[in-house]
């Protein structure tokens, strides 16, 4: 339906309650120009809600019954990681676009067939990395690109802390993935815009030591090596005591650190002294996705998250648990 003018009408599938992100994401397409129309959860406690948030919407407890509904274009999957390929196959089997939270999915066999179904049914398949438009890293993004660090050749990016991983779905490894696929799948998609470069390489080092209730890792350690020499560390850590910023990167004219609050500093050589540059954040603006995908679908707009941008994301996670099984250097599918 690129090219058209016609109002593209949503629908929501999953409404749960944890972070209300259904009521959000149809909040998001409403204010694009979209009409969210329609919302699904097995829960009709939840479907209740989505009524009250949302008075005229059509409710389903099935996803088999809402994909015949002829007036959606569109579906939003929020569903538990392990849910979202089998999710967007149906919708695209039954003509739909489709966005699926973040992480696209589990394994890259279940992207592969993803693109494939999109593809094979004409419709769009995107991914929520909607962490592209956050201020901070939209303005670490931006120093980069002016070059005033000069060329990134080593970056250190952590996220944790030490505490029990919780006893919801997101701590159990069958369903989500592990521990990497949560904050992992939006520091892989900053990285990656970082760095304009093939990947060459990842290691992994994935360890269970302390949370023996939880199946997901306590730590999480990957080592990525591009094609231009650059080497990212990602680590993420539940049993972290120690604190360590969130960013670390060097250039070859200065660095960058960010300590997860503004303002974040820029180490620069002036006039033969080191300099020291505090730089606050940009404004975040989630919409920005959704207007994005608004003007994608009515105005044939260049996709802004493409869905081989988000499974190359997977293959690195993938790499890098294969990685730490193997105790071997490995390459990812997708580079």
């Amino acid at each position: 339906m690129a090219g058209t003018t016609k109002t593209v009408r949503g629908a929501v599938i999953g409404y749960g309650g944890a972070f209300n992100m259904g009521k959000a994401h149809a909040g998001w397409m409403n204010a694009a120009g979209m009409q969210t129309v329609a919302a699904c959860d097995i829960d009709p406690k939840r479907m209740e809600a989505a009524a009250e948030d949302y008075p005229g919407i059509r409710t389903y407890t099935d996803m088999g019954e809402l994909l015949k509904d002829p007036e959606v274009d569109l579906c939003v999957v929020i569903l538990p990681h392990n849910t979202h390929a089998d999710a967007a196959v149906a919708c695209a089997e039954a003509g739909k676009s489709v966005i699926v939270e973040k992480p696209m999915c589990i394994t890259v066999a279940e992207a592969d067939a993803m693109i494939d179904a999109a593809k094979r049914n004409s419709v769009m398949l995107s991914v929520f990395h909607n962490r592209r438009h956050d201020g901070d890293f939209l303005a670490i993004k931006e120093i980069i690109d002016k070059g005033v660090i000069g060329d990134v050749f080593h970056l250190e990016a952590y996220f944790g802390g030490w505490g029990h991983p919780g006893t919801w779905w997101r701590a159990d490894k069958k369903i989500s993935g592990g521990a990497m696929y949560d904050w992992g799948a939006h520091f892989l998609d900053w990285v990656l815009n970082m760095i304009p470069s093939d990947i060459a390489t990842v290691d992994g080092y994935f360890q269970k030591r302390v949370w023996m209730d939880a199946s997901n890792e306590d730590h999480c350690h990957a080592t990525l090596r591009f094609a231009n020499g650059c080497v990212a560390e990602l680590t993420s850590s539940s049993i972290s005591k120690a604190p360590k910023p969130r960013w670390r990167i060097l250039g070859t004219k200065g660095a960058i650190v960010d300590d997860w609050k503004e303002p974040f500093t820029v180490y620069v050589d002036h006039d033969g002294y080191n300099g020291r540059i505090e730089v606050p954040y940009k404004k975040t603006d989630w919409q920005a996705y959704y207007n994005d995908i608004a003007a994608h679908l009515t105005q044939g707009a260049e996709l802004d998250v493409k869905p081989e941008q988000a499974r190359r994301i997977i293959s690195i996670l993938e790499a890098a648990e294969r990685s730490s099984k193997s105790g071997h250097t490995e390459i990812p599918a997708y580079k």
